[in-house]
């Protein structure tokens, strides 16, 4: 079973950034071949792809859908590359510029207040 502490945890109303623009799903080739990176201050800290994911998004949506209902427009928010700020004892401060980004979705950049 996929535990659900992501489901919970990221998934809530109000819990993530996003936007300004969504990418519909026919404009996105192969989901499951994104490369993903965030930068913290201008650095990498977190570098991986979809295809490293441990379970794939189609298993994901199954496992979802059986528990909660999805609507048109829905986001599914699962996780990150390795890199967190638990895995190098640095977590964000006031001041901190993160920078993420999605090969072909875009990027986005916040300031830590």
């Amino acid at each position: 079973m996929m535990g659900t502490d992501w489901m919970r945890a990221k998934n809530q109303p109000t819990f993530y950034p996003t936007g300004p623009y969504l990418v519909p799903a026919r404009f996105v080739p192969d989901p499951q071949d994104l490369d993903i990176t965030l930068r913290l201050n201008g650095k990498v800290m977190q570098k991986g792809n979809t295809n490293d994911m441990i379970f794939g998004i189609a298993a994901l949506i199954s496992y979802i859908s059986h528990r909660v209902t999805l609507q048109p427009g829905d986001m599914i928010i699962t996780g990150s590359p390795q890199g967190n700020g638990s895995h190098y004892g640095r977590f964000l401060r006031v001041g901190d510029v993160m920078e993420s980004e999605i090969t072909g979705l875009g990027a986005q950049r916040n300031l830590c207040r």
